[in-house]
């Protein structure tokens, strides 16, 4: 399987990983064989990165944090929430703890597992992906963290809750009035929610202030902002950047890791970066690179103590003269990654 660009996806390759819509159910199931309508569906609905699957590649094993299955059912939770919300109707937050409490479990079972983000967005799914994708990475920085089970809960609600101001029409994050702003508006929906902790309305409330004191909307210091909103804001950072064009351009996961690295301090808390940057694959699996040696190949294998050191497959010729090798970068320490092939 590999990580590729969908102007570089053919008719007649076949899909590697399922896409969803906003509700979590299945638009194009994994294994179907893509046509050119398809390649124009996908592009016009907003996807720019896809999974096709490869014979060279065909055991890589792209291991998941979460199941398909519960990202389904979390989804599906969140539409229904989301929706609610959106009504102006009261949602019901029991519904969300059970499918915190399921998540939580796949997460603690699979802590081992370097964070890959390779659910594929649409402009229909992008926000549920996203609040997904911040309550995985969240949750991780927490259990490195040293947090109770009681802590993760709430940290975990508050992340996949963070933006639910977002869905108030009220909403304006340009204006001067910081009581338009998402943040507040968010807080605003979550703390009459008594069934919630105050704390996870806080997550809603913070998540945008900084550390330098000059973050939305209250400015304030960063001694001031709740441990959970300064976790939830690196993670929230980090998917930006990945895939939000508000920053003028979606960062590949190494330079976005710089970036994140630069924020420390200043914009985001330096202890929890560090602790995230333990979590992520720096390059995912089934992404394409090219060596220092000018060979190219695929990432087939992650290190958990060396994120930027993965185990890269190489291909060379075709058919019986076909040559196989792998080059494990966390043995081969005069060999780099030069550059990520799209």
């Amino acid at each position: 399987m590999r990580y590729v660009h969908i102007e570089n996806v053919e008719s007649g390759q076949y899909l590697g990983r399922t896409i969803f819509s906003a509700n979590g159910a299945v638009l194009l199931s994994e294994g179907v064989q893509l046509t050119v309508f398809m390649i124009t569906t996908l592009k016009r609905i907003g996807v720019t990165m896809i999974y096709i699957k490869d014979q060279q590649f065909d055991d890589i094993d792209l291991a998941d944090l979460v199941s398909e299955e519960t990202k389904r059912a979390v989804m599906q939770r969140m539409g229904e929430t989301f929706d609610s919300i959106r009504s102006g109707k009261d949602f019901n937050t029991k519904h969300i703890g059970v499918s915190i409490d399921t998540l939580l479990d796949e997460i603690m079972r699979n802590k081992e597992v370097l964070v890959q983000l390779s659910d594929i967005r649409t402009h229909d799914n992008e926000m549920y992906v996203h609040t997904i994708n911040v309550c995985m990475m969240s949750t991780l920085i927490g259990i490195n963290m040293g947090l109770s089970t009681t802590q993760l809960k709430e940290l975990a609600v508050g992340a996949l809750l963070h933006d639910v101001g977002k869905l108030e029409l009220v909403t304006d994050d340009e204006s001067g009035d910081p009581r338009k702003h998402h943040t507040w508006r968010g807080f605003e929906v979550l703390k009459h929610k008594r069934e919630l902790s105050l704390l996870i309305a806080h997550v809603a409330f913070q998540h945008h202030e900084t550390m330098d004191g000059q973050g939305m909307p209250r400015q304030l210091p960063g001694d001031e902002i709740h441990l959970y909103a300064r976790i939830v804001a690196v993670a929230d950072t980090y998917d930006n950047l990945l895939f939000d064009l508000s920053e003028g351009r979606r960062m590949l996961p190494h330079d976005a890791c710089e970036r994140m690295m630069v924020l420390a301090g200043e914009k985001l808390d330096r202890e929890i970066v560090i602790q995230f940057l333990r979590t992520v694959s720096v390059y995912p699996t089934g992404t394409s690179v090219k060596l220092s040696t000018r060979e190219t190949g695929v990432v087939v294998g992650q290190h958990r103590g060396l994120p930027g050191r993965p185990v890269i497959r190489v291909v060379k010729g075709g058919g019986d003269d076909m040559e196989v090798k792998e080059i494990d970068l966390a043995k081969q320490t005069t060999v780099f990654i030069e550059s990520v092939l799209m």
